[in-house]
């Protein structure tokens, strides 16, 4: 007998009159709005201006949910387009079904064309957004719970989720809440981000490699005990081996940034009306040998100021130029009429 366990809910959509009100999608919509609201206050923080990171997740959040389900079909591809499938249902993203790497990468492709439009660098945009992605991610999972998918093996733990639905092949029982371990991980993932942001001030893209890099490190393990049914290549589910990849290629890139474009870029978001907010992370960018060359700058500069006092000085004495020529003629009178008397 299970003592303790986590409660499936009943059914995943209520009714406002002929609306349907999915949780699944509220949670997605949530996450969004969380995600947006943590990344204009961080690029407000970075000297940017309100609104920059609504306007261009405008063009990445369709792209993303675009590129999310494109990526579950493409590998789940019998669950549409086998016998006795229906590949309308292909369609129905309400019903669940988003693959993360198919909405980060087409996320970060409508991202780009709305930077491009700002006329801002994407790898600030992305360093700016990224716990809030990761925090976006977390709640997103609650969506799983509402159509009690994605869990792990039977276990007894206190912790369990219970699914109730046998619809689908699912077998009613207790199991391994992964969406639970997802939220929390990419929870810590978030603050991670925002910590290591703060602490290292990372640019040009390593905050947004690093939540890449850190998510993929978590979700290979939780992938690896989730029991429905995926691809297998030599024996281990094709997301695996995707986390895998990924993580590499964001440590590459981690690593190899810092090397060739260290320290943190300047924002220069105008916002399209020619008006440039003042910077506030312009000390970010200024390497050892940019703060030797601004000193020798400084002390040539003061190196001609006391130059040009001296020259002042001389100046009192001798007079402008021509002055002297004056001088020397008015003396010369004086001293012609002193030996005429």
């Amino acid at each position: 007998m299970d003592l303790a366990y986590i409660p499936s809910p009943s059914r995943g959509v209520l009714y406002l009159g002929s609306i349907p009100l999915r949780g699944y999608a509220f949670c997605i919509i949530i996450g969004v709005f969380v995600a947006v609201l943590i990344g204009n206050r961080r690029w407000i923080a970075r000297g940017g201006r309100a609104g920059t990171v609504a306007d261009i997740a405008v063009w990445a959040v369709p792209f993303g949910l675009v590129g999310g389900r494109l990526y579950h079909v493409i590998t789940d591809y019998e669950l549409y387009f086998t016998e006795g499938r229906d590949w309308v249902n292909a369609f129905k993203i309400w019903e669940g079904g988003l693959g993360i790497w198919g909405a980060i990468a087409f996320g970060a492709l409508g991202a780009w064309i709305g930077c491009r439009r700002r006329g801002i660098p994407l790898p600030a945009w992305a360093d700016t957004v990224a716990p809030g992605i990761a925090f976006a991610q977390a709640i997103g999972r609650w969506g799983n719970w509402f159509n009690q998918e994605l869990y792990g093996e039977p276990t007894d733990l206190p912790w369990a989720v219970k699914i109730t639905s046998d619809s689908g092949g699912r077998i009613p029982g207790t199991y391994h809440p992964t969406f639970l371990y997802e939220f929390l991980w990419c929870v810590g993932v978030g603050f991670l981000v925002i910590w290591a942001d703060r602490r290292f001030r990372l640019g040009h893209g390593r905050a947004f490699a690093l939540y890449v890099a850190a998510y993929c490190a978590g979700r290979g393990w939780i992938e690896y005990m989730r029991v429905d049914t995926a691809h297998h290549i030599f024996g281990v589910r094709l997301n695996v081996w995707t986390a895998i990849v990924v993580f590499i290629g964001a440590v590459a890139y981690f690593v190899l940034s810092a090397r060739l474009r260290p320290g943190r870029e300047v924002i220069h978001d105008n916002g399209g009306d020619g008006e440039t907010p003042e910077p506030r992370d312009a000390e970010d960018t200024r390497t050892p040998e940019d703060a030797d060359a601004k000193d020798a700058e400084a002390g040539a500069a003061e190196a001609d100021t006391t130059e040009d006092k001296a020259g002042g000085k001389t100046g009192d004495r001798t007079g402008a130029p021509g002055d002297p020529v004056v001088e020397d003629a008015e003396s010369s009178g004086s001293t012609a009429s002193l030996k005429k008397s």
